[in-house]
């Protein structure tokens, strides 16, 4: 055998199981329809929700609160960069869209820039939030990030 059939045979072989599989793949079997006249209902499949990465965010509360002051904003960009504005500070973190709107948030870095303590616990409250959220939901076009922490709103940014 030649080293270029060798080559072709090693190259293909990953491939054969998944061929074996799409021909053993059988028709779905559908239930009858109020359209076909069985009268039974066939339930849609559930589709995930798409994060809406590249989108600027402008928290509204945390926890059920209103923000003081100048509200923190958040864009995740196609990266998985979350950078935005924490109240006093800029911050960035690497942020995780999961399956079934489940979201995770790495360690974040902040500038150091000091506030009025009022801002600074603000800030610490948000930031705080944002570390534990590990769901996600865009509600009446408000993303909505749920945690240990509490609840983050926010309204889309301009």
């Amino acid at each position: 055998m030649s080293r270029r059939a060798l080559f072709a045979v090693l190259a293909l072989a990953p491939l054969c199981p998944l061929a074996a599989m799409a021909q053993q793949r059988q028709a779905p079997v559908r239930a009858p329809t109020q359209e076909s006249g069985g009268g039974i209902a066939v339930p849609q499949p559930k589709v995930d929700k798409q994060f809406p990465v590249g989108a600027s965010w402008t928290a509204v509360s945390v926890g059920g609160k209103p923000l003081p002051g100048e509200r923190p904003s958040m864009v995740l960009d196609d990266q998985l960069r979350a950078k935005g504005f924490s109240g006093c500070n800029t911050f960035s973190a690497t942020a995780y869209p999961l399956a079934q709107q489940g979201f995770a948030v790495g360690p974040i870095a902040v500038t150091r820039k000091a506030c009025e303590p009022a801002l600074m616990t603000s800030e610490r409250t948000f930031l705080t939030a944002l570390r534990g959220a590990r769901k996600w939901d865009v509600v009446e076009g408000r993303l909505v990030l749920t945690g240990v922490a509490g609840e983050i709103r926010f309204e889309r940014a301009l």
